[in-house]
C-alpha cells in the first residue's frame, strides 16, 4: 500500500501481533528510475524481525531486470512483481493492473525476471483488467514461470475495491498453480479469514486495507486458527493506535492542517469499523484541521473500554 507500508507502520502492526511477512511499497521502475530512498531505508531498518519482500512495478523489461538486481542486494526475502495496482495513474501507463490487458507482455516480463532473480520471485495479480474471465488466460502464464508464490486479489482492475470478490477463482489458482497461492481482497475479520481459506484452499492470506483498520487482525486470525477466543481491542486501544500513527507520521515543518489531512488515509479506514458510530466519526474527522480538533473527535468516539470488532459495515457475501 503506497504511502502506508513503511517500516514505521510495520512496527505498529508488529506491536499488535504482527504479520508473518511484510511487503514494501512498490518501487517505480522506468528508464531513469532509482530505488526510492525511503523504501530502501525501510528494508534496512526493518524493526519487525520478520522477512520483507521488495515490490516493484513497471513495464520496461531491461529496467525491471536492472531494478531486480539492485533489490537483490538488499536484505529481502523475495522480489515481487505487481500486476494488481488499480490506480488509474498507474494502469493508464500500462503498469500494475494495466499490464493485464497485454498477456503476451506479462509473459515476456515474467520470463525475463524469473531468469534474472536468484532469490524467491513472487507475483501479485488481479483477475483481469475488465473481466474476471481473463484469469483463464493469465493462469497458464503464471504457471509456466516457476514462481515461488502467487498472490491473487480476486477482483478485476476496473472493480477497484468494490464487491463482489471472486474467491472461487482463487481456488482455481490454488488447484492449478505449482507454487503456493495467497488469497487477497476484502479480508476484514478472523472468522471471515478462515472462511476464505476454507473456500479458496489458499496457503495463506495477504491483508492490505484491513490491516490499516485493524492491526490486531493477524493476531486474531491466529487465535481462531488455534481455536481460541478472539481478543478485540478496546476503544482506548484504538485511540492509542491512532496516536502512534500521528507520532510516526509527524513531519517537521508540516502544518497541523496538512498533518491532519495526511492522517485521514488511516482514519478513513478505521472509521469504517466503528459500527453505529462510523458515520458521525467519519463526518467529524474529515473536517478536522488541527491536532486538537482531530483528537477531540477521536476521544469523543474512542475514549472507552468497550471492545471493538473493527469490521466494515459493508461486509458483502
Amino acid at each position: 500500500m503506497q504511502e502506508v507500508t513503511d517500516a514505521a507502520f510495520w512496527e505498529l502492526v508488529q506491536q499488535r501481533g504482527g504479520a508473518d511477512v511484510y511487503w514494501t511499497e512498490y518501487c517505480r521502475v522506468h528508464a531513469v528510475s532509482c530505488l526510492e530512498k525511503w523504501i530502501v531505508a525501510s528494508v534496512r531498518a526493518n524493526p519487525t524481525g520478520r522477512p520483507v519482500v521488495a515490490q516493484m512495478i513497471g513495464n520496461d523489461i531491461p529496467h525491471l531486470v536492472r531494478t531486480a538486481r539492485q533489490l537483490e542486494q538488499l536484505p529481502v526475502a523475495a522480489i515481487d512483481f505487481n500486476l494488481g495496482c488499480p490506480a488509474p495513474v498507474v494502469y493508464k501507463k500500462c503498469a500494475g493492473g494495466g499490464l493485464l490487458r497485454d498477456p503476451q507482455r506479462v509473459d515476456a516480463i515474467l520470463g525475463a525476471l524469473r531468469e534474472t532473480v536468484r532469490i524467491k520471485f513472487t507475483v501479485k495479480t488481479r483477475l483481469g483488467f475488465e473481466s474476471a474471465a481473463d484469469f483463464a488466460t493469465l493462469l497458464p502464464i503464471f504457471a509456466r514461470h516457476s514462481l515461488d508464490l502467487l498472490t491473487v486479489h480476486a477482483r478485476t482492475v476496473t472493480q477497484g475495491y468494490g464487491l463482489p470478490v471472486h474467491y472461487d477463482l482463487i481456488r482455481r489458482a490454488a488447484e492449478m498453480m505449482p507454487c503456493p497461492v495467497l488469497a487477497n481482497g476484502h479480508i476484514y475479520s478472523a472468522d471471515q479469514a478462515l472462511a476464505v481459506l476454507a473456500r479458496t484452499k489458499a496457503r495463506g492470506l495477504m491483508i492490505g486495507r484491513g490491516a490499516i483498520r485493524n492491526p490486531w487482525l493477524f493476531s486474531q486470525i491466529r487465535q481462531r486458527l488455534r481455536g481460541e477466543p478472539v481478543m478485540y481491542p478496546t476503544g482506548r486501544d484504538v485511540l492509542a493506535y491512532i496516536e502512534a500513527l500521528w507520532a510516526t507520521n509527524d513531519t517537521n515543518g508540516v502544518s497541523e492542517k496538512l498533518q491532519a489531512q495526511w492522517m485521514k488515509r488511516f482514519t478513513n479506514y478505521i472509521g469504517e469499523g466503528l459500527g453505529a458510530h462510523a458515520g458521525r466519526f467519519l463526518y467529524a474527522i474529515r473536517r478536522a484541521e488541527t491536532r486538537a480538533e482531530f483528537f477531540r473527535v477521536c476521544r469523543e468516539h474512542l475514549d472507552h473500554d468497550d471492545a471493538l470488532k473493527l469490521e466494515p459495515s459493508e461486509t458483502g457475501p
